[in-house]
């Protein structure tokens, strides 16, 4: 177990001239404050702490986060507060300790919601100091290595949650070296027994590999010193989770797994990356399709590298990644390489995209698990990179389509997007983007975003601008219906429509815990109040037994739509599909949440699950002299019998009446069963032609 002496020795090893006395007096601190309480394994609790901050040390920490690793569960597990670390240790120190502290005053209502919203919150502070994610690492490496005194369950669960959060996020900030332990350390807790077989069989081969791996190192060595080129040479096994990973995309068993084996050349300059690479290429056979150049091309997560695999000495796969001594720290510890004790400089730009991204994520989306769908998506996708027609590189999520990436570009080129060219060549909008597609987005001023586009865009940026829109859109829809249906209400009343304008619709909108008048409005749009209830409370007073409906003007003919709703004119109104309603149909209207009015018949067995709400009730009206089609969906139940489709058709078509959609069945006792949906003019059109279907030969039935 790690001692303090160790932890500071261990600090001074790279940084001769840092504070110690700040880790000693954080260690005292922290040592007093958990002095009471001990691991699960039974070790007094400042071994976890001292732990995490040794972690942090073998990253070359700065002295702060080292004392945050120390202080990191004193506000949650004692009585410490964030004040009494702000007090002894400073505000920096305080924030990275208390963005730690899982949120223990907030009741949640599930322990996966908890968890949901414990990550949230840290993860917005990483937004403002990658430190907090580092210390999180560390402290999450530490638990993973001491979980044997767990049960199996929790065991599995935190690994789990490790392999599918931590490891990805880890990847995503290019710390190499933590996602491989974390990975494998994963992996041995969730399925123990395939992890001991496949230790057991890299072992047996282990003596060959390394033979092997000296054979290869030597013989590129002496090539590159022959060319006057500085490098080394490495080889390594690869970890055991990317072996059984290849194992399970592959399907094939770890014998015919022929790229166990890695060779990593560190060079001093990208020129002779790119020289070595030749040298490789001359000596040994490319892979087809394995060569990537991850130097002119950087992956988001800063990591550069040249990668190819060849067909080695024996006939055996060998793939080599190639870069500077830069890279190699990069590609190692990532974004940790910025919080080393004496290079607090500016993060690199492509994580300060991605830490941007995020910033706008915990912003965007409220909803704790749509958070985290949305983080896995953004930090585990494989990528591809497409060029705009001036050549700028635009790295995407493999799947993403044109919207995506026209979404990348700006929010407002996304919007109003209609269509794309690919390489000069219209496509679809569901296309899917390709490495080095050219891709042109086609707009227009007045397009707005299809709620389709939910459906099959990629990236999180492209779902929440759209998810926005829409919400925004319903918003004001829901408006505008609130206003018309509380219009209307008021008229009724007999009121001047001036009161709702006035002081006391900002009381009733308080009495209902909003904090202003549109909300309200809004409130009434969605259905989620009735115009009645805000009435009454803006009116108390009013006697509704003794109220006269007042006489609303009819709208003019050149605004006269199929259905009015309550008098009141131009409200958003959709045929709902359950039972179709057709003009003449004795109808009425149920207010949705933010979609209008449905309109349904009055005999509808979906309306009849609504009618417990009946403030959301509105009676509606067809318009007499709209000459316009509605579709009808009938059931039609006859005996099976040749010929029957055809004289069911033409008698239809005999009526002057358009089928759009027939798909005939047997039922159970061997009767036909049709699905039919006709365009009707009104419920007089449709009562004749179902008249006139039962009185054919062979119809048992017909129903709507």
């Amino acid at each position: 177990m790690i001692t303090i002496n160790e932890l500071l020795q261990n600090i001074l090893s790279y940084n001769e001239k840092a504070d110690l006395s700040l880790i000693k007096k954080a260690y005292v601190f922290s040592r007093e404050a958990h002095c009471t309480q001990k691991r699960k394994e039974g070790t007094p609790y400042i071994y976890h702490p001292l732990s995490v901050a040794k972690i942090l040390s073998d990253m070359r920490l700065d002295t702060a986060t080292i004392s945050a690793g120390l202080l990191h569960d004193t506000i949650e597990d004692t009585g410490i507060s964030t004040e009494d670390v702000r007090q002894m240790f400073g505000s920096e120190i305080a924030f990275l300790v208390d963005s730690l502290t899982k949120l223990s005053k907030v009741e949640f209502k599930t322990k996966e919601e908890a968890q949901n919203e414990n990550f949230r919150k840290m993860l917005l502070a990483m937004s403002k100091d990658v430190r907090v994610v580092l210390i999180k690492f560390a402290d999450r490496l530490h638990n993973m290595k001491t979980l044997g005194h767990l049960t199996e369950e929790k065991r599995k669960r935190i690994a789990q949650e490790t392999l599918d959060i931590y490891a990805p996020l880890a990847n995503r900030l290019g710390i190499g070296w933590l996602r491989i332990e974390l990975e494998d350390l994963c992996f041995k807790t969730i399925m123990p027994d395939l992890y001991a077989e496949l230790e057991k069989k890299v072992a047996k081969r282990k003596e060959e590999q390394e033979s092997y791996m000296i054979d290869v190192k030597n013989i590129i060595s002496a090539k590159v010193a022959e060319a006057g080129i500085p490098a080394k040479v490495k080889g390594r096994v690869k970890h055991f989770y990317g072996i059984y990973q290849k194992i399970v995309v592959q399907k094939i068993p770890f014998e015919q797994v022929h790229d166990v084996i890695g060779m990593r050349i560190i060079t001093d300059t990208m020129v002779h990356c790119y020289d070595i690479l030749g040298i490789i290429h001359s000596l040994w056979p490319l892979v087809p399709g394995r060569f990537k150049d991850f130097i002119s091309l950087p992956k988001s997560n800063m990591y550069q590298s040249l990668h190819t695999t060849v067909v080695g000495p024996g006939g055996d796969r060998v793939e080599f990644q190639i870069r500077t001594e830069e890279m190699d720290q990069i590609a190692e510890e990532g974004i940790a390489a910025h919080w080393k004790y004496k290079e607090k400089d500016s993060i690199d730009s492509r994580n300060t995209k991605f830490i941007a991204w995020l910033r706008d994520l915990v912003k965007e989306v409220s909803d704790s698990q749509e958070f985290i769908e949305a983080f896995k998506g953004e930090v585990i996708p494989e990528t591809v990179y497409v060029f705009t027609p001036r050549g700028d590189i635009k790295e995407l999520p493999v799947g993403s389509t044109p919207i995506d990436f026209a979404y990348s570009i700006h929010t407002e080129v996304g919007h109003r997007c209609v269509g794309a060219k690919i390489n000069g060549r219209l496509v679809s909008l569901r296309y899917k983007l390709n490495n080095g597609d050219v891709v042109e987005v086609m707009t227009s001023p007045n397009h707005t975003p299809s709620k389709d586009w939910i459906k099959f865009v990629v990236t999180q940026r492209a779902k929440s601008k759209i998810k926005q829109w829409i919400k925004t859109e319903e918003r004001a829809k829901s408006l505008e219906l609130g206003i018309k249906l509380l219009e209307e209400e008021v008229r009724r009343s007999g009121e001047p429509l001036a009161i709702l304008k006035s002081d006391k619709i900002q009381q009733v909108a308080k009495s209902f815990s909003l904090s202003n008048v549109e909300d309200l409005f809004i409130d009434v749009g969605y259905g989620k109040l009735s115009a009645h209830q805000v009435i009454n409370r803006l009116l108390p007073g009013r006697q509704e037994e003794h109220q006269k409906p007042k006489p609303v003007k009819k709208a003019s003919e050149s605004k006269r739509s199929l259905i009015n709703i309550k008098g009141v004119d131009n409200v958003l109104y959709s045929i709902a599909k359950c039972c179709l309603p057709v003009p003449g149909d004795k109808s009425i209207g149920f207010i949705t949440r933010g979609k209008g009015v449905s309109i349904h018949r009055k005999d509808c067995k979906s309306l009849e699950r609504l009618t417990f709400d009946h403030d959301r009730l509105v009676d509606i009206e067809w318009s007499k002299d709209i000459d316009i089609t509605s579709l009808a969906r009938l059931y039609i139940e006859s005996i099976d019998k040749p010929g029957i489709l055809a004289s069911l058709s033409s008698l239809i078509s005999s009526l002057d009446v358009n089928i759009t959609y027939i798909k005939a069945s047997l039922s159970h006792d061997k009767n036909a069963i049709i699905d039919l949906t006709v365009e009707i003019k009104n419920s007089t059109q449709l009562n004749t032609l179902i008249n006139k279907i039962q009185q054919m030969e062979g119809i048992i039935r017909v129903r709507r």
